[in-house]
């Protein structure tokens, strides 16, 4: 009779420990490739219709518009430069009125009589004592202009409006800072996000293989090959991991949310084609 060979303690440990390395690998490859590494964005927000999915595994830079356009669509949507051209209008429009101002010592006048033609003289007595006349129509067209200039004007003036010119000129400066400093938060939101994505990918693996270690736990402790405290180490492992992952996830959001602030639009109008 053929005897059945038996299967020593040592040769089930290597098999058990070979079948969980499988099921690890297995689990968390899909937990790469699956809706784990997926971070929807729209229902969030009221977009129901226009949800978008960024894949927390491709770099965040493949997945949106080049960094430059999406600074000319943060500076086109921003509030401040916005008002920054408003104020730049309002100093055009008062240098213009400075430069302007000298005209208001200029008046012009115009008037006409008509009916008939009457000469109005007068005299005006001479040094001899005769009296010459003066004749004027006393009906007709009269025109005129009236120009008085103080000194003010002609030495004042000029620096007014170089002042004007001056304010003028400021508030377009004032714009180029206001721009930097939009570019400036936009790098630093930027790189934050691709740093809390990094940070993600890594939490989201560790939270698949804590799981993958959870599930095995499950059946060894089922087939009475496990004790409970080895359950309850797992399952606190689990819950940690999950608690570590949802934070970071949290983080990631907020910068993405803070980046939609800036720019402006949402992060889905921001997706490359």
């Amino acid at each position: 009779m053929n005897r059945v060979p038996t299967l020593t303690n040592e040769t089930l440990r290597r098999l058990s420990l070979l079948s969980t390395l499988c099921l690890l690998c297995t689990m968390v490859s899909f937990g790469q490739g699956g809706a784990r590494g997926m971070v929807a964005f729209g229902k969030a927000t009221g977009l129901s219709g226009d949800t978008l999915y960024l894949d927390v595994n491709q770099d965040i830079g493949s997945q949106l518009l080049p960094f430059d356009q999406i600074v000319k669509i943060a500076a086109a949507n921003s509030p401040l430069l916005k008002y920054q051209d408003e104020v730049i209008n309002s100093l055009n429009a008062a240098t213009a009125v400075t430069r302007s101002q000298l005209l208001q010592n200029l008046t012009g006048f115009g008037n006409y009589s008509g009916g008939n033609q009457t000469l109005l003289a007068t005299g005006v007595p001479d040094a001899n004592g005769r009296t010459g006349s003066i004749g004027q129509l006393t009906n007709g067209w009269r025109v005129g202009i009236d120009a008085r200039i103080s000194l003010y004007d002609l030495f004042g003036r000029k620096h007014q409006i170089r002042q004007a010119e001056a304010t003028q000129q400021a508030g377009e400066r004032q714009k180029d800072v206001v721009l930097l400093q939009l570019k400036r938060e936009l790098i630093t939101i930027y790189q934050d996000m691709l740093t809390a994505q990094q940070v993600l990918k890594i939490r989201l693996l560790d939270e698949q293989a804590s799981l993958t270690a959870y599930r095995i736990a499950e059946v060894e402790l089922q087939k009475g090959r496990l004790s409970a405290e080895l359950m309850a180490n797992a399952t606190t492992r689990y819950v940690e991991t999950k608690s570590i992952s949802e934070q970071v996830k949290g983080e990631f959001l907020k910068n993405v949310h803070t980046f939609e602030a800036l720019v402006g639009v949402p992060i889905q109008r921001l997706k490359r084609n």
